[in-house]
């Protein structure tokens, strides 16, 4: 069976790119929706859902991940291992979600605009931190 190992603080660069990818285009979506929604409300929402989703889910993701990596005994790790099961799960159902409620037009575009910049910039955030994380920590004992 073919697989790729690599050193586990790669992990944390991969986690890194994966979350960038995921928060930038999820962040874009919100930002071309927000156009015709611009407002001081609009933006002031988007913020505390930026926060909430941050300080609920994806800073304790973040810290989770990261000591999860750094603990690994083997120096080399398998590539899937930047998340555990749990978390590939979630992820695959916030995708899953996500397109549904584009694709169904269930939600107005206002609700895309605000709803989607906050967690994008939040799920950004986790990616920049994954990065700070891959670029400061060491993981010899």
């Amino acid at each position: 069976m073919f697989y790729t190992k690599i050193k586990k603080r790669n992990l944390l660069l991969l986690a890194s790119v994966v979350w960038l990818l995921a928060g930038f285009n999820i962040l874009r979506i919100g930002i071309i929706t927000y156009k015709d929604n611009l407002t001081i409300i609009n933006l002031f929402i988007s913020i505390v859902i930026f926060i909430l989703f941050w300080f609920m889910v994806f800073g304790k993701l973040v810290r989770k991940h990261t000591y999860r990596i750094i603990n690994y005994k083997e120096e080399k790790q398998l590539f899937l291992k930047f998340f555990d099961i749990k978390s590939f799960f979630i992820m695959a159902f916030m995708i899953s979600f996500g397109i549904g409620i584009r694709i169904s037009n269930i939600f107005p575009d206002l609700y895309i605009a605000v709803f989607y910049s906050g967690l994008g910039a939040a799920l950004f955030l986790a990616g920049l931190l994954f990065g700070y994380n891959f670029f400061t920590q060491t993981t010899e004992k």
